[in-house]
């Protein structure tokens, strides 16, 4: 396969010249993002909107950027993100938005409609074959995200208590899985309900299609038969009470790779683009309700029609520049005997791994980690 090109511009800017935003329009310009068709097209948008309590997440006026280039080629933009799996302010569609709410993404600051793509309850979603598939013959991706026409992903490229660091194939690959495919994902394990915060309603009784939930008329309590359960997650969206749960019990190389099976899924078959900001690489994810000072200096955005020769590129870019001052990262390699793993997201956080995720996107035709990076001034 021959190299990928990634674009790259810096976050430097001149006294009273433009500013970032104007700068990501030139560089996703230069990027060729206009070689789409995108006239009359639906593009999705996918970002995290950042959980309740953290604000690292990448700013409203980065995704408005992005919509009003699709506008001006002609596209009908929509920013949007899937359910999250664990119970906190985005597990439905309306505490979703109105997060993204608060944390300032509306229509009139990003300039585009924002839709949660796998429905009011996280169930809202479509069986997608993953072509060369080891770990995941069909992902289960959120409805309005197949929909769209052309796929557009804006990343905060951070840092990573599982898997090393959030990129552009996290994104997409954990990003845009319906609630029972982020629970494919993270998860060896089947459902559990913790009779504590069941209210027997058995509201999640018709969701289940293997006769793994069973009612106890007596005690007005659900519980799973184990033997019955295949771990398929449809039973969670239709708890509201959070009774409902499911293990962050996969190894790291399993759950890195079938991350990214399901970004080959949603990507397949139809133009799509990837743009990444390594900008607040804080340690953790975005979906954690705080966030801690950044481990590495803000280093530029990044973009390319090869989502995993853009994740390489934002890794080299961060592997080669210095840790920063007491951060999570510097606090670990001043400790004494700290082993040093050469590998500051592994330095940072050692019991995450990152490498088995581009290692498998590469095998299963996702891209190329071999890229020629371009420099916009």
């Amino acid at each position: 396969m021959e190299k990928a090109t990634v674009f790259f511009t810096d976050f430097r800017t001149k006294a009273f010249g433009d500013g970032l935003p104007s700068k990501l329009k030139k560089m996703i310009k230069k990027a060729g993002i206009g070689e789409i068709e995108l006239d009359g097209r639906f593009a999705a948008i996918k970002l995290h909107f950042g959980e309740l309590g953290n604000i690292s997440y990448l700013r409203p006026n980065y995704a408005k950027a992005v919509a009003d280039v699709i506008r001006e080629l002609g596209g009908k933009p929509f920013l949007t993100d899937c359910n999250t799996l664990y119970p906190g302010k985005r597990k439905n569609a309306l505490e979703h938005l109105e997060c993204a709410w608060e944390n300032g993404f509306t229509p009139l600051t990003v300039g585009c409609p924002i839709l949660i793509g796998d429905g009011l309850k996280g169930t809202d979603d479509v069986l997608v074959p993953v072509q060369g598939g080891e770990y995941v013959k069909e992902a289960k991706i959120g409805r309005a995200v197949m929909d769209a026409d052309v796929f557009i992903s804006l990343t905060h490229f951070k840092g990573h208590e599982i898997t090393g660091f959030g990129g552009t194939i996290k994104n997409i690959g954990m990003g845009c899985g319906s609630r029972a495919g982020k629970a494919e994902q993270h998860s060896d394990s089947k459902a559990t309900i913790d009779p504590e915060l069941c209210k027997g309603c058995r509201t999640c009784y018709k969701e289940c299609a293997n006769n793994a939930l069973e009612f106890d008329e007596e005690a007005k309590m659900m519980s799973v038969n184990q033997d019955n359960c295949v771990g398929c997650g449809r039973c969670l969206g239709s708890c509201n009470f959070d009774a409902i749960s499911f293990g962050f019990d996969a190894a790291v190389k399993s759950l890195n790779c079938r991350m990214a099976e399901y970004a080959k899924a949603v990507l397949d078959g139809r133009p799509n683009f990837h743009i990444s900001l390594v900008v607040d690489v804080s340690p953790n994810c975005d979906c954690h309700g705080e966030n801690d000072v950044p481990i590495l200096p803000n280093l530029g955005m990044f973009a390319s029609f090869d989502p995993l020769a853009l994740d390489q590129a934002c890794a080299d870019a961060c592997l080669a520049a210095k840790p920063l001052p007491g951060s999570q990262l510097a606090d670990n390699l001043a400790q004494p005997g700290f082993r040093d793993l050469n590998d500051h997201f592994c330095n940072s956080t050692p019991e995450s791994e990152w490498k088995t995720c581009l290692e498998h996107a590469e095998k299963i035709g996702l891209g190329t980690r071999e890229y020629e990076l371009v420099v916009v001034k």
